[in-house]
């Protein structure tokens, strides 16, 4: 039996804004959606997260994207992060469920480039598929950023965010975000909003969850049944500065 642990109080930024959880001890990803005023302007030793984006590729979203429960595109709000935060996931080992990818490496994941080219993501086989990330160490994560393909306009499925420090994660999962509102990917209904991926990639608020490693799954997109996967950014203190206190 897979012992999994989630925690929350966590609030999920997106194209429409927070959605925010309950109280600490619930899932991070159920509960009533709230403004994103609910972070505050400012606050002593916070910093906005500053992100740099790729180019648009696509203008317009299509309206022929169906899909149950979807945010509604909206300008993001700024995340507050402390001070001195930075991407650690940058050149970190990448491993995966589909060992041998379609296109591209995995390595892409996390190599810097986010821009919708040739040669900046990988696609991984159809159905339920994984990438994981080995921070090399424990770190408290404030952040974290996915694109998986902004070529084109899509919604991809089942879009959950796991941590742990285990890297089979059997043991002391924690879900830091998920959209499955079906349970079809078998790790429990997520209370997340589906969106449409697009070149300011998705943000999640970690909410300082502390881990080593970073599960990302995905169950194809209103595309293909393909899974992309162009580049990741977990946003932490680095190695040194604030280690994680004691379990």
């Amino acid at each position: 039996m897979k012992a999994q642990r989630i925690v929350c109080g966590c609030l999920v930024l997106s194209a429409t804004g927070l959605f925010a959880t309950a109280s600490w001890g619930k899932s991070r990803d159920s509960g009533p959606a709230t403004q994103a005023a609910s972070q505050p302007a400012t606050r002593p030793g916070m910093v906005v997260l500053d992100l740099k984006l790729p180019k648009p590729s696509y203008i317009e979203t299509p309206k022929n994207i169906r899909v149950e429960n979807l945010e509604k595109p909206a300008k993001r709000a700024d995340f507050l992060v402390p001070a001195g935060v930075a991407n650690v996931a940058l050149g970190k080992p990448v491993t995966s469920s589909d060992p041998e990818p379609i296109v591209g490496e995995l390595k892409y994941v996390t190599d810097g480039n986010k821009e919708a080219t040739e040669g900046s993501y990988v696609e991984l086989g159809p159905k339920l598929q994984w990438v994981q990330i080995d921070l090399g160490r424990q770190h408290r994560i404030y952040a974290i950023v996915i694109w998986h393909y902004h070529g084109s306009a899509r919604a991809y499925s089942d879009v959950i965010v796991q941590a742990s420090d285990d890297k089979d994660f059997i043991e002391n999962v924690q879900t830091i975000f998920n959209n499955d509102h079906d349970n079809s990917a078998g790790l429990g209904v997520g209370g997340n909003m589906n969106y449409i991926d697009g070149h300011e990639g998705k943000l999640i608020d970690a909410d300082g969850a502390v881990a080593r490693y970073l599960r990302f799954y995905s169950n194809g997109s209103t595309a293909d049944d393909q899974n992309h996967y162009t580049e990741i950014e977990v946003y932490c203190l680095p190695a040194g500065e604030a280690d994680p206190p004691a379990k």
